[in-house]
């Protein structure tokens, strides 16, 4: 009950500690080792590309999402000057980067380790997902992505980019990017009911690498509602 008090309800410590009869640290404790549990339940990725092909699935879908938290002070040498890691250039807010795989329906089916804010979609991608990707691609089990994925290599189906100051492009060319984000639509629903069901990845205000736990949690949770 603590646990899904603080992933539905984003309850802060103090009130987690407070409807249990415990003091904050013990409310914090059992907290992380609840979600540390329920993120071992969620499903690897390996498991997930398995289960695609022995299922004869027509397509995967993935999509990165980035999850705003508090934590802000964070920051990284580069070069001669510093820079917060954890700040998204792209949303001008600080958060953690995971990548999402879902199945056709948008079903969410696996979730990434978090990275920070800073980093780039297509370099996530091929830290966490893309090996896999290309050997379900291989079986015949492509992934549809968005653009940020240009350039991944083949298997991962995206949407054509039109160049700065090229014309329009071509009809057919068009109907193609038509297809992949109609399809893609529904990786962005399964995203979105992620983090609506599951308050507490609205913004995250504990140390931004529990991100990672707090994903999978509920992805874990998300797929036992699904059972029952």
């Amino acid at each position: 009950m603590l646990l899904l008090h603080f992933m539905r309800q984003r309850a802060a410590a103090a009130d987690l500690a407070r409807d249990n009869a415990a003091t904050s640290k013990t409310a914090c404790r059992y907290l992380h080792e609840a979600l540390d549990v329920m993120a071992g339940q969620a499903a690897e990725l390996p498991e997930v590309v398995a289960a695609a092909l022995n299922g004869g699935t027509e397509h995967l879908l993935q999509d990165g999402t980035r999850i705003d938290t508090d934590r802000i002070h964070d920051t990284t040498a580069n070069g001669g000057s510093r820079h917060d890691r954890w700040c998204s250039g792209r949303r001008c807010h600080h958060g953690g980067l995971a990548q999402v795989v879902t199945d056709a329906d948008g079903r969410p089916l696996w979730v990434s380790p978090v990275e920070p804010g800073r980093t780039h979609d297509q370099t996530a991608v091929r830290i966490h997902v893309l090996p896999l990707l290309h050997v379900a691609a291989g079986h015949g089990v492509p992934t549809l992505a968005d653009k940020a994925c240009i350039g991944t290599g083949a298997g991962i189906r995206v949407p054509v980019r039109r160049l700065r100051g090229a014309q329009l492009l071509e009809r057919s060319t068009r109907g193609w990017n038509s297809c992949v984000n109609s399809a893609r639509a529904f990786v962005e629903h399964g995203v979105a009911h992620l983090e609506t069901r599951w308050r507490t990845l609205a913004r995250i205000s504990s140390c931004p690498w529990r991100i990672s736990a707090i994903a999978a949690t509920a992805l874990a949770l998300s797929r036992l509602e699904n059972r029952c």
